[in-house]
C-alpha cells in the first residue's frame, strides 16, 4: 500500500500513515481514533498488546483503517523496528505522535535517582529515538509531521515534580532544535503541551497533590476555566499539529490548560 497524499470528502489526513506511542488509553488514544475518522491509516502502539489492538479496534469500528501493535518504548531497537516494519509495508510514514511518558512524583529529597532516569528515557529518550528513525522516511518524501508530547508542566513550574517538569522542559527544547534543523526538509516538529486532563495518567501527581478531592479543588479554584479538559479536546490538537491546518507552525509548544500557566 502506498497512499497518495490527497483530501478527500472532507477527512484532513485521507491515507496518512501514523504512529502513535502510548494509544492504548487516554490522550494517545483520542489523538489515534480522531487521526483515524480523519482517513489517516493509524498504528497505534502500547506497551500492552491487547489495549493497542482495543484503540485499532475502535477506529476500525468507526470506518477508519488501523493496526494495535504492541511496543516497549524503553527499548531502542524495538522502536528503530516497529517504524522500518510500518514505512516498509506502507510506504510511507507521514505522522509520527510520540505520546509515551510517565509521571514520578517527588521533591529533589523524594526521587530517587532511578525516577530521573526513568523519566529521561520514557518521556525524553524514546521520542528521540524514534524521530530519529523516522527521520530518514521523511526526509525522502519531502514531507512530515512529528508531534513529541510534552506537558504545560514543561513551561512553567510546580511544587514537589522534579522529574516530571525537568523531562518535559527537555522534551520541549529537544522541539523545537529538531525544527530547526529540520524545516528545510519541510518535516514539521512541535510539542503537545497539555494541562490536568482527566485520565490515571494523573494519579503520581493526584497523590503528590493528597488525593483525588484536594486536586478537584485545585482544579477548580487555580485554573482560570475552572475544569478539567477531555481527552476529546486534547485530540482535537493533536489532530491540528498533525494536518496541514498547522502548515506554518514548527518548533512550537501548543500550550492546552485552560489557562493553568498564566495565572
Amino acid at each position: 500500500l502506498s497512499p497518495q497524499i490527497s483530501e478527500v470528502d472532507g477527512m484532513i489526513l485521507q491515507d496518512r500513515v501514523a504512529i502513535v506511542t502510548a494509544a492504548g488509553s487516554g490522550i494517545g488514544r483520542g489523538g489515534a481514533e480522531i487521526m483515524g475518522r480523519e482517513g489517516a491509516i493509524v498504528i497505534a502502539t502500547d506497551l500492552v498488546a491487547a489495549r493497542a489492538e482495543e484503540t485499532a479496534a475502535r477506529i476500525r469500528a468507526a470506518g477508519g483503517r488501523a493496526e494495535g501493535l504492541a511496543l516497549d518504548v524503553t527499548k531502542d531497537a524495538d522502536i528503530e523496528a516497529l517504524i522500518a516494519d510500518v514505512t516498509r509495508r506502507h510506504g510511507r510514514l507521514d505522522i509520527l505522535h510520540n505520546h509515551a511518558g510517565i509521571q514520578v512524583e517527588g521533591s529533589l529529597e523524594q526521587v530517587p535517582a532511578k525516577g530521573l532516569d526513568d523519566s529521561y528515557r520514557i518521556n525524553v529518550r524514546a521520542h528521540f529515538v524514534a524521530a530519529k528513525a523516522a527521520l530518514p522516511h521523511m526526509k525522502r518524501q519531502g514531507k512530515g509531521v512529528i508531534i513529541n508530547t510534552s506537558s504545560n508542566s514543561g513551561v512553567f513550574f510546580d511544587k514537589g515534580m522534579l522529574a516530571y517538569i525537568t523531562s518535559k522542559t527537555a522534551v520541549i527544547a529537544m522541539t523545537r532544535q529538531m525544527a530547526l534543523d529540520y524545516g528545510p526538509h519541510n518535516i514539521r516538529v512541535n510539542a503537545l503541551c497539555p494541562g490536568w486532563v482527566d485520565t490515571p495518567f494523573n494519579d503520581p501527581y493526584i497523590r503528590q497533590m493528597g488525593g483525588r478531592g484536594a486536586i478537584d479543588s485545585y482544579v477548580k479554584d487555580k485554573i482560570p476555566m475552572g475544569r478539567w479538559a477531555s481527552v476529546e479536546e486534547i485530540a482535537e490538537s493533536v489532530l491540528y499539529l498533525a494536518s496541514d491546518r498547522s502548515s506554518y507552525m514548527t518548533g512550537h509548544a501548543l500550550v492546552i490548560d485552560g489557562g493553568e500557566s498564566i495565572a
